[in-house]
């Protein structure tokens, strides 16, 4: 099942991928000192996630549970680049990566060794 999610309600996302469960007030909490938001900016993001299926409510306290992992829209997100951008080529996206940062030799080898378990 694909999940697109807009980059607000990704933040929203984030903040369950990394603490677990959580009281939508305390989401609200952690977001307004994040980036600044209102109570109602956040309670109307998670039911947008909820009606997209990424957040289930719980109860007691209106309990939030992410419903889809953080690597499952990663995969999403870059497949969606690949073809937007890059033609479908993930060679093309690669090349791109590579050529905007000077890797050290470490990065190198352990760029190396992945492609190696890949194979």
């Amino acid at each position: 099942m694909e999940i697109k999610l807009f980059d607000s309600e990704l933040k929203i996302m984030d903040v369950l991928w990394k603490n677990g469960d959580m009281t939508a007030k305390s989401v609200s909490d952690i977001l307004k000192e994040q980036v600044g938001w209102n109570m109602n900016t956040t309670y109307t993001l998670i039911k947008r996630c909820m009606a997209k299926g990424a957040i289930e409510r719980r109860e007691p306290n209106f309990l939030c549970h992410a419903l889809i992992e953080k690597e499952q829209v990663q995969e999403q997100e870059t497949t969606e680049l690949i073809n937007k951008v890059f033609d479908g080529s993930t060679d093309l996206l690669f090349a791109s990566l590579l050529s905007r940062k000077n890797l050290s030799s470490k990065e190198i080898e352990g760029l190396k060794q992945l492609v190696e378990k890949l194979k």
